[in-house]
């Protein structure tokens, strides 16, 4: 096997395909699955040493898999990180990346515009373990400047956001949190690290829910936190290990063959997008189009100025509220209703009534989730036939 700073040279394609790869001793193409709780040793003297660190090998699939492990050590490849470890699903990551590294009476400066489950962890969750939570628009550079002032610990965004697509300028964010003493995390899925490389604008920590893009075809949940080795090692290794948020070996194997395609299918994902977002521009019965990489878009010169496309997801207002947004999703014939995103399949979904139910009415003004307003996460079918199905239900 090639080492792995020797890997760190290969194009993004190699990586994809061949990152981190570990043979077993059968000598196998295809990335094996070691399916197995446990693992023996050749004595009691060599568990001794297992657990106490002189030898470093696996000791429980909690703590670390052969199969996880590759996973792990691929997507920090493809990254550009130094470390990486892997959880259950992407909202295990992003509770374990701020629960490892915050205590009580820390601070925590967030964006407003955060996915339901997200906004449910800085809000309410995070605060029962004394530790504050200060909101921001993540879009006003003013009000970051504002919250940053005084001293904070951490800083979480997500850019762009889920659902409303807002953009952060994430080196601006970044040299402010620093300077108030904060590790900044970024949840990067829209972006996917094809698209978008937080490392390289200043974020100290990246998280993936895996489940969304990197998985693909939506067979599996998945997560993972990316980061120093000095932060993965020392913050986020303990919390895992006794916390036992791991991902189950199966699940890591999907992963890695996602990873493979990954590049290939953003490509398309884009490119059908952009062609759905233009079509929508033109749609009367649209009030509100949110598309990055269209230059109506309130932040297109910073968003292409982050991300190499516009990715996945079309965010829109149908006119008439609520009763005719379920009026022209029930109408759809080949788009599904369905709550995930960064499948092989086009999904819509309604987030006022599903992924952000739970904000008040209020709240989800806020964030520009209006009963009118659809997240549209576009697949990989033909994109004609995708506009066909947009327009016949746009015609309810």
């Amino acid at each position: 096997m090639i080492d792995l700073e020797q890997q760190k040279a290969w194009s993004l394609q190699t990586k994809l395909v061949r990152g981190a790869t570990a043979r077993s001793q059968f000598g196998e193409t295809n990335e094996a699955i070691f399916m197995t709780s446990g693992y023996v040793y050749e004595s009691a003297e060599e568990a001794e040493q297992s657990f106490n660190g002189e030898k470093d090998r696996f000791v429980y699939s909690r703590f670390k898999n052969p199969t996880v492990d590759m996973f792990e050590k691929r997507l920090a490849l493809i990254e550009g990180a130094e470390d990486c470890r892997a959880t259950a699903s992407g909202m295990a990551a992003v509770f374990a990346a701020l629960a490892c590294y915050l205590s009580a009476g820390d601070r925590l400066v967030a964006s407003r515009a955060l996915f339901g489950s997200c906004q449910y962890i800085c809000a309410e969750l995070l605060p029962r373990f004394g530790i504050k939570t200060e909101f921001v628009d993540g879009r006003d550079e003013a009000a970051w400047r504002k919250a940053l002032a005084t001293p904070a610990q951490a800083v979480f965004l997500e850019s762009p956001s889920n659902p409303g697509l807002e953009v952060i300028d994430l080196k601006a964010v970044c040299d402010l949190a620093h300077k108030a003493g904060a590790l900044v995390v970024v949840d990067n899925v829209f972006a996917t690290p094809i698209l978008q490389k937080p490392l390289t604008y200043g974020a100290d920590v990246i998280v993936y829910s895996a489940t969304k893009h990197i998985d693909g075809q939506g067979r599996s949940l998945g997560g993972a936190v990316l980061g120093s080795k000095a932060y993965i090692v020392d913050k986020l290794t303990p919390f895992l290990r006794h916390t036992g948020p791991s991902l189950s070996p199966f699940n890591a194997w999907v992963l890695l063959k996602g990873l493979e395609t990954l590049e290939l299918r953003m490509a398309r994902h884009c490119d059908n997008a952009l062609k759905i977002a233009h079509f929508l521009d033109g749609q009367k019965a649209v009030t509100r189009l949110l598309y990055p990489a269209l230059p109506s878009h309130p932040q297109h010169q910073l968003a292409m100025a982050q991300m190499s496309a516009g990715g996945s997801v079309v965010a829109f207002e149908i006119a008439g509220g609520k009763s005719a947004t379920f009026r022209a999703l029930n109408k759809l014939k080949l788009i599904d209703i369905s709550n995930n995103l960064g499948d092989a399949k086009s999904l819509i979904c309604h987030p006022y009534t599903t992924t952000h139910q739970r904000l008040t009415h209020e709240q989800k003004l806020e964030v520009g989730i209006t009963d009118g307003f659809v997240r549209l996460s576009v697949g990989l079918e033909n994109a004609d036939d995708l506009i066909a199905d947009l327009g016949q239900a746009l015609k309810a």
